[in-house]
């Protein structure tokens, strides 16, 4: 599990795995980032050869969200889900699945945006079906994947907080 001064990864139950950093912006911010589409394809998985080309999202209770990456061999990963709450900049609750399941089920995460000092701490629980998936799931670079999107998602919020939005 990949851990750092701004970023970490913790498992808070058998079933749960908890990504956890730090951003040097206010709540809003974040929370824009992370359900605007135009946004979300600036910093969503986009390292190496992979894009975001869909991103659709209709950020309310029973709403969904599409996401589907490609890369430049022609390769795609795509995941839907439902959001099940919202509650603006504070917290998100939502479902997420994967069009080729790379594992069984389907995961629901809770995202919590805290601000403090002028820094949101950004927190995602995803949890599992089982303590069996979670695990598998924590022997994937998962966390390595996450680390380089929020890092990005870090460097894209820099010039929001000095003009102070998007």
């Amino acid at each position: 599990m990949a851990s750092t001064e701004t970023f970490q990864v913790t498992t808070p139950s058998d079933r749960e795995i908890a990504v956890i950093r730090v951003f040097d912006a206010p709540r809003h911010l974040v929370f824009e980032a992370m359900t605007t589409p135009d946004l979300l394809k600036r910093w969503l998985g986009v390292h190496g050869d992979w894009s975001l080309d869909i991103c659709e999202i209709d950020l309310k209770v029973g709403g969904t969200f599409r996401y589907v990456w490609k890369n430049t061999t022609g390769a795609s990963m795509g995941m839907r889900g439902v959001f099940h709450e919202i509650v603006r900049p504070e917290r998100i609750v939502n479902t997420e699945k994967f069009d080729q399941p790379w594992y069984p089920g389907d995961a629901t995460n809770t995202t919590t945006f805290v601000e403090a000092r002028g820094k949101t701490t950004l927190t995602i629980r995803i949890l599992y079906d089982s303590k069996e998936i979670r695990d598998g799931v924590l022997r994937s670079p998962m966390d390595q994947g996450m680390k380089m999107g929020l890092d990005l998602l870090a460097e894209l919020l820099v010039p929001a907080v000095a003009r102070g939005s998007w």
